[in-house]
């Protein structure tokens, strides 16, 4: 027994091999418990090895656990049949056997098909028949007498000879008549029929005797049925069923129903069905084998089934169903693509249409096949730029980067999709990224600044504004053309600012051309667009320059005559600096008393109309005292004060020619200039009561004081004598020979002349209407030198 196993094992050593996948073998339904079915051999020599049954399809408890043993250095293993196995191609004609073999971090899996063939000389009393409860015939009541209710199929019975007899009692009144079985194992109604014994049920028993003492026994358990009412029908007249090509065996594909009385199915096209089977009573189509859809099975790919109902009873009464299973294969891969990935870089300003790449897919579960391509849009979302036609990737619209996120990066995936079940897809991702194109040139719009001429460095005119078409709008570079030393532009800002100082009188206008450079609008950073736009600059005037007199002081002489206005003189003022400044103001703002002078623009007027007699004998010397201001828009009002001494002769009857006589201030004597800027001052209440109380008080001083001094005065003046004034005069004149020829000559007209007389001056000179002779004359006290 020892060397019997041995050879078998070296038989599985020869004939069998691990790498061989899948296994296929051949077993005949006569095979017992214990039966080997197959050898494997295996090389693990590191490892201690495993073989493993994961599943049988369909499910049965006939095959053992896989066993593994050594034996000189090689693994062998090997499935037998379990002790409740009974295999019987009529029931299952295919089982498949799923095994593992695991080798430290090995691992391989494989199938083990299994195919029942009939085997003829094996006849047994199988199946329901032999079961404990026996086989349930149905018949209705109104089945003809002697009528075949039943074949008993056993497989060899007809080869071997074998007689079939009921053993078990028929006696009435139990039974209506005996049951007859003859050779062929047709189960015959009794002779009297079952008509009326309806509900009732007969058990039989069946003896099978074949060869020399060999039996078997049986049962057989007929129910009468009433007779039904209705014909055989299917609920539906036809059916297109499609199931995937890897179901196993005994998965159910559809289940056909019709109506009648203990319906019956069977397949009757085509015949023999070897893929596919159904059950007899509960029409439930299955797969009796595997459905792997190879080149050399496609015809297994649809396969039209034609099923029979019929009345078990009235297998006459029957109607047929046609039924089209189609196996679609399983879709096990998704789409392979060329390129995987696109990454991609184009300007903006490439044309629509332009193509960025092909993707080449196909499917490996079925090359050839027609793919669906899809585009989908990730960043930004929605259809805009790119588009798919077909395989190939297109510009779809205009790239435009010169709005804020409008584009720099497209992010977008193509979806490949095939026809398979179930769907598998592929996704390809695109990455294009647009890069900028420094298209437009910047510009800015001119404009014009106003500025005193008295603002300081770094005062702000304006702000130049530039832009551009490109994004982003304000990467912008100011300059200046020329490089101007009086104002300058900020780089970035634009801000127009004033470095030097500014003279309205030496220019008023300035014109600047600001250059524009953009930058960082291009791929390339030495890409560059410049414009240029002219900024005007005016000078607005200030009021800077005080009026100038000339002369700044007159000294006057003039007689009055009665009732009139004399022109005493015209005040002459300029501003050197500004000569287009000829609008003054003019006004007496010091010792017109009396009012007795005004002024008719720059001209200065005696008014004598004022006076009423008597008339002032006595010259008198007026200190007046002109302010000009300059009268214009320009600001602040600058002025200066000129001085006239007017020496006023009073009008006499001997004196017919009047003379004016004016003295103006030697060139060699430089006049001060006093710019007076006026000033307001709003001083509390309190303070203007006080104030207004003490002149008062102070003006009744001075009132009484200069009474006294008045009183005085007269007492001392009884004689002619030379007025303050005149020596005031004199003093600031300054023409000391003029006033010593005047004194000389009186000296020798009149040497009885006191020493007041003498000291006397000349400032007129006149003609007698008489005798034609010309004479000098004093125009305060109205002395005469004659000549």
């Amino acid at each position: 027994m020892v060397l019997l196993r041995a050879l078998v094992l070296l038989l599985a050593l020869v004939v069998s091999d691990v790498h061989c996948l899948p296994w296929f073998i051949k077993v005949s339904e006569s095979q017992g418990p214990g039966t080997i079915l197959q050898f494997f051999s295996f090389n693990c020599s590191s490892h201690i090895p495993t073989l493993e049954l994961l599943h049988v399809q369909p499910p049965t408890t006939f095959f053992n656990p896989p066993s593994l043993t050594r034996w000189q250095g090689i693994y062998v293993g090997e499935v037998t049949l379990s002790s409740s196995a009974q295999l019987d191609a009529l029931v299952v004609n295919h089982y498949e056997l799923q095994l593992r073999f695991i080798c430290g971090n090995h691992v391989m899996e494989g199938p083990l098909s299994v195919d029942v063939q009939q085997d003829p000389g094996h006849i047994r009393c199988a199946g329901r028949f032999a079961s404990p409860g026996g086989e349930i015939i149905q018949v209705l009541e109104t089945v003809s007498p002697g009528a075949r209710l039943y074949t008993l199929l056993l497989p060899g019975l007809e080869l071997q000879g074998a007689q079939m007899s009921i053993t078990s009692a028929q006696d009435p009144p139990h039974f209506p008549g005996p049951f007859s079985i003859n050779r062929q194992g047709w189960l015959q109604a009794p002779s009297q029929g079952l008509k009326g014994q309806a509900q009732k049920s007969f058990q039989l028993q069946v003896s099978v005797t074949f060869g020399q003492n060999r039996s078997c026994h049986g049962m057989l358990m007929v129910k009468v049925l009433p007779a039904p009412s209705s014909q055989v029908s299917f609920l539906e007249q036809a059916q297109n069923i499609t199931i995937l090509e890897n179901l196993v065996p005994g998965s159910k594909v559809a289940q056909v129903q019709a109506r009648g009385f203990d319906v019956r199915y069977e397949i009757v096209s085509p015949v023999p069905c070897p893929l596919f089977s159904i059950g007899r009573a509960d029409g439930v189509v299955r797969t009796a084998a595997p459905l792997e859809l190879t080149p050399a099975t496609k015809g297994a790919a649809v396969t039209r089934l034609q099923v029979k109902a019929f009345e078990r009873l009235r297998p006459w009464a029957s109607v047929e169903l046609d039924l089209t299973v189609k196996v679609r294969s399983v879709n096990r891969w998704p789409p392979r693509c060329l390129p995987e990935l696109l990454v991609t870089q184009i300007p903006e300003t490439m044309p629509v249409g332009t193509m960025l790449n092909t993707f080449t897919c196909t499917d490996p579960d079925s090359p050839g096949s027609t793919l669906d391509y899809q585009l989908r849009f990730h960043s930004p979302p929605g259809p805009a730029s790119l588009c798919l036609r077909e395989r190939v990737l297109e510009v779809n619209a205009t790239l435009d980067c010169d709005t804020p996120g409008a584009c720099f990066q497209h992010a977008a995936s193509i979806l490949v999709l095939d026809d398979g079940q179930p769907l598998m897809t592929t996704e390809v991702p695109v990455l294009v990224m647009v890069t900028p194109v420094n298209e437009f040139s910047p510009a800015c719009v001119s404009r014009t600044f106003r500025v005193r001429e008295d603002a300081g460095p770094h005062t702000l005119l304006g702000s130049v504004v530039g832009s551009d078409m490109d994004y982003p709008h304000d990467s912008i570079e100011y300059h200046t053309s020329g490089g101007s030393a009086t104002f300058a532009v900020d780089h970035l800002s634009g801000e127009v600012r004033l470095l030097g100082s500014l003279d309205y009188e030496l220019q008023r206008l300035y014109r600047l051309t600001v250059l524009l450079t953009d930058h960082s609008q291009d791929q390339d950073a030495t890409c560059h667009h410049s414009g240029s736009c002219t900024i005007t600059i005016e000078v607005e005037d200030v009021n800077d320059h005080a009026p100038e007199c000339e002369p700044p002081f007159q000294e006057l002489t003039i007689h009055t005559s009665l009732g009139q206005s004399v022109e005493v003189t015209k005040v002459l003022c300029r501003v050197p600096q500004e000569p287009q400044r000829l609008a003054f103001s003019y006004s007496i703002v010091g010792g017109n008393s009396q009012s007795r002078f005004s002024l008719q623009g720059a001209i200065l007027v005696h008014n004598d109309l004022m006076l009423a007699p008597p008339w002032p004998e006595q010259p008198h010397t007026y200190e007046l005292l002109i302010r000009v201001a300059d009268a214009g828009p320009s600001i602040p009002h600058l002025s200066t004060t000129a001085t006239v001494i007017v020496h006023l002769v009073p009008w006499r009857a001997s004196t017919v020619a009047t003379s004016t006589h004016r003295a103006t201030m030697p060139s060699m004597m430089t006049p001060l200039l006093v710019t007076d800027t006026e000033a307001f001052w709003q001083p509390e209440p309190w303070f203007v009561v006080m104030l207004t109380m003490t002149g008062a008080l102070l003006l009744l001083a001075l009132g009484w004081l200069l009474n006294r001094l008045l009183q005085g005065l007269a007492r001392v003046l009884q004689a002619p004598s030379i007025p303050a004034q005149a020596l005031l005069l004199n003093s600031i004149q300054g023409a000391e020979r003029s006033i010593e020829g005047f004194m000389e000559a009186p000296r020798m007209e009149m040497p009885q002349a006191p020493s007041s007389i003498m000291s006397l001056h000349f400032d007129g000179r006149a003609q007698d209407s008489r005798t034609g002779r010309d004479y000098l004359f004093n125009t305060r006290t109205g002395a005469r030198h004659w000549l």
